[in-house]
């Protein structure tokens, strides 16, 4: 690879990474982050964060609009497929029956997945669909705030 395709690719990178924390969600680079946060009682929103155009066009901004609702998790993590390699890893094993996936996100409770939003079930749609199904997750399985 040339130095300018690097530099491209880490901007891009970098960029995600901000759109996330922007959004209200806590970064998990490591496999033990991901483990302390799947620790903490109630819901975990994870997003399973990626640089392809679904992600940038449609997860990352759902995500961020998604929150704004009656009902939304205690907590919010995200790992990156294919930067943080262990800590998706990790994650993963957490997401039983759910093949790997990214973008996607998934609900987690009390340390068990409870509901998932794949990569099928986001591209394609429309980003207010997305959000939509966020919130359903969120209606069904988080607490009023």
């Amino acid at each position: 690879m040339n130095m300018s395709y690097d530099m491209f690719m880490n901007d891009i990178v970098n960029n995600a990474r901000k759109e996330a924390v922007a959004a209200g969600f806590t970064e998990a680079k490591t496999p033990a982050e991901v483990e302390e946060a799947f620790k903490q009682s109630g819901t975990t929103l994870v997003l399973v964060n990626s640089v392809c155009g679904c992600a940038g066009g449609l997860a990352r901004p759902a995500a961020a609009h998604a929150i704004h609702y009656d009902k939304v998790p205690d907590h919010m993590i995200t790992v990156f497929a294919g930067q943080d390699k262990e800590a998706t890893e990790k994650a993963r094993e957490y997401f039983e029956g759910y093949p790997p996936s990214s973008p996607s996100f998934a609900l987690m409770k009390d340390g068990k997945c409870v509901a998932m939003l794949e990569r099928h079930e986001i591209e394609g749609s429309e980003p207010v669909e997305v959000v939509q199904k966020l919130q359903g997750i969120f209606e069904k399985h988080c607490e009023e705030i």
